[in-house]
């Protein structure tokens, strides 16, 4: 009887665990997933801008094909939404281990006036290595924020200053360049980190 009753606790906690796993997939890659709001972006090879990055040197949509890559839209003066997506980001990358090393990551800003690659280079500073800082004219963020379907716009503070507000969202591009998905604002570590590793897994057989 004892053991009956033990194998019905192993089987029912067996059971909880096949569930909880159904439900994150569900979530995560399965058909409960949540849609991108608003267009999606445009495929990488589909877009053309030029911006510099953090060390001076030329990048453009090109720069992100080859290897799985995940984008960010934000600025260096921002109080709370860029600070905290880069320092979720890092944690992101961190848990990838040595597979961050595939991944192209760059960080984009929305604020050129004030964004300049030297400022962008003290920034990125602060994360993880692997988060690339990119800069350049307006017309080439805007440009850029297009192919991304990203939004921004500057808004007056007190004090004759501004900020900005833009789009918060990190996407994620195959090594082919094709958008694969979002991670959301505040999305928790559990989902996040399996669509990374599907854009990653999207490259592998994709070279198959």
């Amino acid at each position: 009887m004892r053991r009956r009753r033990i194998f019905g606790y192993g089987a029912g906690g067996l059971g909880a665990l096949a569930l909880a796993l159904f439900l994150g997939w569900w979530q995560v890659d399965g058909p409960g997933a949540p849609q991108p709001v608003g267009p999606r972006p445009m495929a990488l090879e589909a877009m053309d801008f030029r911006l510099t990055d953090h060390e001076g040197r030329p990048v453009g949509q090109e720069t992100l094909i080859g290897r799985p890559s995940m984008v960010f839209f934000g600025f260096t003066h921002c109080p709370d939404v860029c600070p905290t997506t880069l320092s979720e980001i890092t944690g992101w990358l961190e848990a990838l281990g040595a597979d961050a090393e595939r991944l192209n990551v760059a960080f984009i800003t929305v604020d050129p006036e004030r964004d300049t690659a030297a400022a962008m280079a003290e920034y990125v500073g602060y994360f993880h290595p692997a988060i690339r800082g990119w800069t350049g004219p307006e017309e080439q963020i805007a440009r850029a924020a297009e192919g991304f379907r990203v939004t921004y716009e500057r808004v007056p503070t007190e004090g004759g200053d501004y900020t900005m507000n833009h789009t918060a969202s990190v996407f994620l591009f195959d090594t082919a360049g094709r958008f694969v998905s979002t991670i959301d604002y505040h999305e928790p570590r559990d989902f996040a980190v399996p669509k990374i590793r599907r854009a990653m897994n999207e490259e592998t057989e994709g070279a198959t």
